[in-house]
């Protein structure tokens, strides 16, 4: 990667869209905004609206009826859903111990910046690439004068060798507090025995009754049994020069994580998903429902 993620700027795109344009809201990223600047915000917007063709060849409206069928069925879903289950498995994770939240492939998350009270306790580290990890700095210092105690920033490149001593190296990080580890959006971009090796070392870094949550396309993902959200979606990523790699199946999420010291907790599917994390906004839009995306799980292991 030789530039920032724009996989990641067109997710806070979507989270920052939902927040300004919806009362009752699947996740509500309430920060987002700052960090994302007008223009930003705008060209996005205008690139998404002629592209309404592509994402959906028999639409009829106005531009920006186009961006919110665009933002609400085929960007929205995976950011929104996904947020909304990691920190409710966060909170969760706290309330049985946990001390210490790693957020793998951070991106433009904001968590940390509009903490509720029961992270107040915890110690945050965003780990991310060195350019997004630095892109992210700099907007965030724009807009906050004080600094955040219990955060850290940690550079690393997960597919190099020892990223983790990226980790090891702060004190405030504690191997033997419980930690909850957030891997969202980043086992579609690692080649299967990358995304293992990620898993394992993890599991290095942390004790027992730590967990993990992270989302994973399907065995269906890259073939003609894929919904046309998931074909375009993976599209959509191969033209912004992040190639999604891999797909699986459950057994194989069952065995890849046991192999590392982790059991599966729970795990959610598109339906259950939806039902779940998006009943209350379908209720409160029911000409315009939302629901998670096609092909993706979300899964909750526990080391043990």
């Amino acid at each position: 990667m030789e530039q920032k993620s724009m996989t990641a700027l067109v997710s806070a795109f979507s989270r920052v869209y939902h927040h300004k344009n919806n009362m009752v809201r699947i996740f509500d990223d309430s920060f987002g905004e700052k960090i994302l600047s007008e223009d930003e915000y705008l060209q996005i917007s205008n690139s998404m609206k002629q592209g309404i063709k592509f994402f959906n060849p028999t639409f009829n409206g106005n531009d920006e009826e186009a961006l919110g069928w665009i933002v609400d069925n085929q960007l929205s879903p995976s950011p929104l859903g996904r947020s909304a289950y990691v920190e409710k498995m966060l909170g969760n994770a706290v309330s049985v111990g946990a001390k210490q939240y790693l957020i793998f492939a951070a991106g433009y998350d904001t968590f940390a910046y509009r903490q509720p009270d029961y992270a107040k306790s915890l110690q945050i580290f965003e780990i991310d690439h060195p350019l997004t990890s630095k892109d992210k700095q700099t907007r965030v210092n724009a807009v906050m004068k004080d600094k955040i105690t219990n955060l850290h920033y940690i550079m690393a490149d997960f597919t190099q060798d020892n990223w983790q001593e990226e980790i090891l190296s702060y004190t405030e990080f504690d191997k033997s507090k419980i930690s909850f580890c957030s891997l969202l959006g980043i086992s579609y971009y690692l080649k299967k025995q990358d995304f293992k090796k990620l898993i394992y070392i993890i599991s290095q870094l942390v004790p027992e009754g730590s967990s993990i949550v992270f989302d994973y396309p399907d065995q269906d993902t890259y073939t003609e049994k894929a919904g046309e959200r998931t074909k375009k979606q993976v599209m959509m990523a191969n033209a912004t020069g992040e190639k999604m790699f891999a797909a699986y199946s459950y057994n194989e999420v069952e065995e890849l994580l046991s192999g590392c010291g982790f059991l599966i907790y729970e795990h959610l599917e598109p339906s259950e998903i939806t039902e779940q994390y998006f009943k209350e906004y379908n209720n409160a839009n029911p000409i315009h429902p939302m629901s998670a995306f096609d092909n993706v799980n979300y899964c909750l292991a526990v080391k043990c």
